[in-house]
């Protein structure tokens, strides 16, 4: 076996959404199998104290942060401008940046469920065809979209965010045939319940998350490093013959019957 099939040495991997939960977990998995990384989120100290942290861990490795907000078309494309700097084209793309906000319906603003759109898809479909250029510097190189489980079925997110995951996952697929000849994979995971900054309100209810554990086998809820392993694995060379998937992580959740 090959060992250079599960490890990125040399690469740079660009992670939107990476200050904290589920986009630090994926940094840090990045990192640990040898990759460089750029984090990209709103929040500036939340990326310093997350770059601090990283490098706490990998010293030997590269970890810079541009603070942006990639739902505003403007950031997105200062954003591309600060990776270009770097000169060495881009391996990895991984777009999880994304926001909700849960409401029935009819009780959406316009302003709020487009905000849902610009940040969960646009920013995601914009970015992959801005950085092309750059990950076709490389003869392999790999975009991973962090989509959920609510783009593939009903859960209690409210329709905007739903419609938006669903939209991200046939981007995923989309890009994954088009960009095939450029040597870009393309894929996608999409995680049920994970513990987060962001999940933690509503798990914090107690008969709320009894109902979440009675539709999960598994009976837990998963962690922010089970999502980040999936997605390291799909930037793999060992994971070169795949393309267009998106992977569930979601303890068996939507393969849940009676």
């Amino acid at each position: 076996m090959d060992p250079r099939r599960w490890r990125l040495d040399g690469q740079l991997a660009l992670v939107t959404g990476g200050s904290a939960g589920i986009g630090r977990a994926i940094a840090r998995e990045l990192l640990g199998f040898g990759a460089d990384v750029l984090l990209a989120a709103r929040d500036a100290a939340g990326l310093d104290a997350a770059r601090t942290e990283l490098l706490e861990d990998f010293p030997e490795r590269e970890v810079q942060c541009f603070a942006a907000d990639v739902g505003i078309e403007e950031q997105r494309r200062e954003l591309l401008d600060w990776v270009e700097d770097f000169g060495e084209g881009l391996h990895v793309l991984v777009n999880n940046a994304g926001m909700n906000i849960g409401k029935a319906s009819t009780d959406y603003g316009d302003a709020e469920w487009r905000e849902i759109f610009e940040v969960n898809l646009f920013s995601a479909f914009e970015l992959s065809r801005y950085l092309h250029p750059l990950l076709t510097r490389h003869a392999a190189s790999s975009i991973v979209n962090v989509g959920s489980v609510s783009g593939l079925t009903h859960v209690r997110t409210g329709a905007p965010y739903g419609m938006s995951k669903a939209a991200l996952h046939q981007l995923t697929r989309n890009l994954a045939v088009e960009w095939a000849g450029d040597g870009i994979r393309v894929n996608a995971v999409a995680p049920w319940y994970i513990r987060t900054r962001r999940t933690s309100g509503k798990l914090a209810d107690p008969d709320y998350l009894d109902e979440v554990l009675l539709r999960t086998p598994m009976g837990r809820v998963g962690e922010p490093e089970e999502v980040a392993a999936a997605v390291a694995f799909l930037c793999l060379p060992a994971a070169g013959y795949v393309t267009g998937e998106c992977i569930a992580v979601d303890g068996g959740f939507l393969r849940y019957g009676f």
